[in-house]
């Protein structure tokens, strides 16, 4: 099996050699992406002999993952797996995240940190995370635990099918959306992961609302009659309710009831423009997808 381990990292020269040096003792073809460190973690990647992309600035998590998949996809890998710069994964996790693929059970495996209850996660982080999470499954129809955690494998199909395009958090869940209208199976493995203080250099707020502006952008794109259809109904319902509302009220009382007959035309309104926008956007991603086809 050819395997390949691509890294993201950011100002990571305090993690990232220990860190290729054990990976070495599972493969000698080990990506890291330098997302413009302003630090030594670049000139350290290549000194022990890993394959170094160095963004001329930072460009982002997601840019990182985008430059591995392509890297990764030019090497022609049966595997990839992605593993963070921080010192929180275990190397010794790897054939745990990668056996699956190997026994073409799944596409795409995740190491989730919440499938062993030794993992301690810091509970804002926990929350967080299973808020995501749970925003996730219901953009793919998965049951997942897990869907944020970086520590991940994918097989040689998914590296050369997806191109991830969302250089912040929300690529994670982009990579999902996509895996999942492409059918891939996506499973689970349980790893353990280290946090020892604050870890962590991914502000929790900003993540969170990478992550919803994401999954928010491609659910809207790959299921537009779900996303904007349903919201138009909510509206018009509301609208045409209140606009009922006035109108009854004046009917039986000859009064006009201003606030309400304004709520009621202005949420129609808001309706009718999800509803057109809805229609528009499905009849455009259905005449790009057959152009595609062809």
């Amino acid at each position: 099996m050819d395997l390949v381990i691509g890294i993201p990292a950011y100002n990571e020269e305090r993690n990232i050699a220990s860190i290729i040096l054990k990976l070495r003792k599972i493969t000698d073809k080990i990506i890291v992406c330098n997302d413009g460190s302003s630090d030594m973690t670049g000139h350290i990647a290549e000194e022990l002999g890993a394959i170094a992309i160095n963004h001329p600035k930072n460009l982002g998590y997601g840019a990182s993952i985008r430059s591995i998949f392509l890297k990764a996809k030019e090497m022609n890998s049966d595997v990839l797996v992605t593993f963070d710069a921080d010192g929180q994964h275990r190397v010794e996790d790897i054939p745990i995240v990668v056996e699956p693929i190997i026994a073409n059970k799944a596409d795409i495996v995740i190491g989730s940190r919440f499938l062993k209850n030794e993992t301690e996660i810091p509970e804002y982080r926990k929350f967080g995370i299973k808020m995501i999470t749970k925003l996730t499954n219901a953009s793919i129809n998965e049951n997942l635990t897990d869907s944020q955690s970086g520590f991940r494998a994918y097989s040689k199909k998914v590296v050369n099918e997806i191109v991830p395009s969302d250089y912040g958090m929300g690529v994670s869940t982009e990579i999902l959306i996509k895996a999942s209208k492409s059918e891939f199976k996506i499973a689970e493995v349980p790893i353990v992961i280290l946090y020892e203080g604050e870890t962590s250099t991914h502000n929790p707020v900003s993540h969170g609302a990478s992550v919803l502006l994401s999954t928010i952008k491609y659910t809207s794109i790959e299921h537009p009659l779900k996303f904007y259809g349903i919201t138009a109904l909510v509206f018009l319902s509301i609208g045409l309710s209140f606009i009922l509302w006035t109108i009854q009220t004046y009917a039986e009382q000859r009064e006009l009831i201003t606030n309400v007959a304004l709520i009621g035309i202005g949420t129609t309104l808001i309706g009718v423009v999800l509803l057109i926008t809805a229609i528009l956007l499905y009849t455009l991603v259905s005449v790009v997808r057959e152009n595609h086809d062809h």
